[in-house]
Protein backbone atom coordinates (compact mmCIF):
# COMPACT_ATOMS: atom_id res chain seq x y z
CA UNK A 1 0.00 0.00 0.00
CA UNK A 2 1.23 3.32 -0.48
CA UNK A 3 1.43 6.05 1.34
CA UNK A 4 -1.60 8.11 0.07
CA UNK A 5 -3.68 5.51 0.69
CA UNK A 6 -5.34 5.23 3.99
CA UNK A 7 -6.11 1.75 5.97
CA UNK A 8 -9.70 1.16 5.56
CA UNK A 9 -9.68 1.91 9.68
CA UNK A 10 -8.14 5.32 8.98
CA UNK A 11 -10.92 6.48 6.25
CA UNK A 12 -14.29 8.29 6.73
CA UNK A 13 -17.22 5.62 6.73
CA UNK A 14 -18.57 7.82 3.71
CA UNK A 15 -15.67 7.64 1.99
CA UNK A 16 -15.19 3.91 2.87
CA UNK A 17 -18.63 3.47 1.49
CA UNK A 18 -17.91 4.92 -1.50
CA UNK A 19 -14.76 3.15 -2.26
CA UNK A 20 -16.73 -0.05 -1.40
CA UNK A 21 -19.75 1.25 -3.77
CA UNK A 22 -16.89 1.45 -6.65
CA UNK A 23 -15.38 -1.64 -6.13
CA UNK A 24 -18.53 -3.05 -6.85
CA UNK A 25 -19.31 -1.20 -9.74
CA UNK A 26 -15.80 -2.27 -11.07
CA UNK A 27 -16.25 -5.65 -10.59
CA UNK A 28 -19.63 -5.78 -11.95
CA UNK A 29 -18.21 -3.92 -15.34
CA UNK A 30 -15.15 -6.44 -15.75
CA UNK A 31 -17.25 -9.36 -16.48
CA UNK A 32 -19.96 -7.10 -18.40
CA UNK A 33 -22.56 -6.93 -15.98
CA UNK A 34 -23.92 -3.88 -16.47
CA UNK A 35 -26.61 -4.84 -18.85
CA UNK A 36 -28.05 -7.16 -16.13
CA UNK A 37 -28.08 -4.61 -13.99
CA UNK A 38 -30.98 -2.89 -14.22
CA UNK A 39 -33.15 -1.41 -11.40
CA UNK A 40 -35.47 -4.15 -11.79
CA UNK A 41 -33.17 -6.67 -11.70
CA UNK A 42 -31.05 -4.91 -8.74
CA UNK A 43 -34.18 -4.86 -6.56
CA UNK A 44 -35.20 -8.10 -7.37
CA UNK A 45 -32.15 -9.38 -6.11
CA UNK A 46 -31.60 -7.08 -2.75
CA UNK A 47 -35.10 -8.61 -2.14
CA UNK A 48 -34.10 -12.15 -2.53
CA UNK A 49 -30.89 -11.54 -0.47
CA UNK A 50 -33.32 -9.88 2.45
CA UNK A 51 -35.13 -12.95 2.20
CA UNK A 52 -32.33 -15.36 2.61
CA UNK A 53 -31.33 -13.23 5.63
CA UNK A 54 -34.98 -13.83 7.05
CA UNK A 55 -34.64 -17.63 6.17
CA UNK A 56 -31.83 -17.61 9.15
CA UNK A 57 -34.23 -16.35 11.35
CA UNK A 58 -37.34 -18.14 10.18
CA UNK A 59 -37.87 -20.77 13.22
CA UNK A 60 -35.76 -19.38 15.86
CA UNK A 61 -37.25 -18.03 19.19
CA UNK A 62 -36.64 -14.23 20.11
CA UNK A 63 -34.25 -15.42 22.77
CA UNK A 64 -32.41 -17.79 20.06
CA UNK A 65 -32.48 -14.71 17.23
CA UNK A 66 -30.84 -12.41 19.76
CA UNK A 67 -27.86 -15.07 20.41
CA UNK A 68 -27.60 -15.79 16.39
CA UNK A 69 -24.05 -14.32 16.37
CA UNK A 70 -22.88 -16.07 19.22
CA UNK A 71 -22.71 -19.68 17.25
CA UNK A 72 -19.47 -19.29 14.39
CA UNK A 73 -21.73 -20.93 11.47
CA UNK A 74 -25.11 -18.70 12.18
CA UNK A 75 -22.32 -15.29 12.80
CA UNK A 76 -20.68 -16.36 9.54
CA UNK A 77 -23.86 -16.94 7.46
CA UNK A 78 -25.80 -13.58 8.81
CA UNK A 79 -22.48 -11.70 8.20
CA UNK A 80 -22.43 -13.13 4.34
CA UNK A 81 -26.70 -12.44 3.75
CA UNK A 82 -25.78 -8.57 5.44
CA UNK A 83 -23.19 -8.11 2.56
CA UNK A 84 -25.33 -9.48 -0.41
CA UNK A 85 -28.17 -6.80 0.74
CA UNK A 86 -25.59 -4.43 1.29
CA UNK A 87 -24.03 -4.97 -1.82
CA UNK A 88 -27.27 -5.25 -3.97
CA UNK A 89 -28.78 -1.95 -2.25
CA UNK A 90 -25.20 -0.07 -3.35
CA UNK A 91 -25.32 -1.27 -6.68
CA UNK A 92 -29.18 -0.68 -6.75
CA UNK A 93 -28.23 3.08 -5.73
CA UNK A 94 -25.43 3.60 -8.04
CA UNK A 95 -27.34 2.36 -11.10
CA UNK A 96 -30.19 5.16 -9.84
CA UNK A 97 -27.83 8.04 -8.82
CA UNK A 98 -29.21 7.52 -4.74
CA UNK A 99 -26.86 8.93 -2.38
CA UNK A 100 -27.59 6.33 0.21
CA UNK A 101 -26.17 8.58 3.00
CA UNK A 102 -28.06 11.41 2.30
CA UNK A 103 -31.54 9.35 1.40
CA UNK A 104 -30.99 7.69 4.98
CA UNK A 105 -30.62 11.17 7.17
CA UNK A 106 -33.47 12.57 4.62
CA UNK A 107 -35.78 9.49 5.73
CA UNK A 108 -34.63 9.94 9.56
CA UNK A 109 -35.27 13.65 9.73
CA UNK A 110 -39.07 12.88 8.13
CA UNK A 111 -39.68 10.09 10.71
CA UNK A 112 -38.23 12.32 13.75
CA UNK A 113 -40.78 14.61 12.82
CA UNK A 114 -43.80 11.73 12.15
CA UNK A 115 -42.59 10.10 15.29
CA UNK A 116 -41.71 12.60 18.10
CA UNK A 117 -40.05 11.63 21.46
CA UNK A 118 -43.21 10.60 23.63
CA UNK A 119 -44.29 13.37 26.21
CA UNK A 120 -42.67 16.22 23.61
CA UNK A 121 -44.35 18.91 22.10
CA UNK A 122 -45.62 17.28 19.03
CA UNK A 123 -46.37 13.70 20.33
CA UNK A 124 -50.16 13.46 20.11
CA UNK A 125 -49.81 12.92 16.10
CA UNK A 126 -50.37 9.54 15.29
CA UNK A 127 -48.20 7.33 13.08
CA UNK A 128 -50.72 7.39 10.43
CA UNK A 129 -50.60 11.10 10.00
Amino acid sequence: MNETQEQPSEQRPEERLDRLQRRLADFAAARGWEPYHTPKNLAVALSVEASELVEIFQWLTPEQSARVMEKPESAHRVADEVADVLAYLLQFCEVLGVDVLDALAAKIERNEVRFPVPGGPASDRHSSE
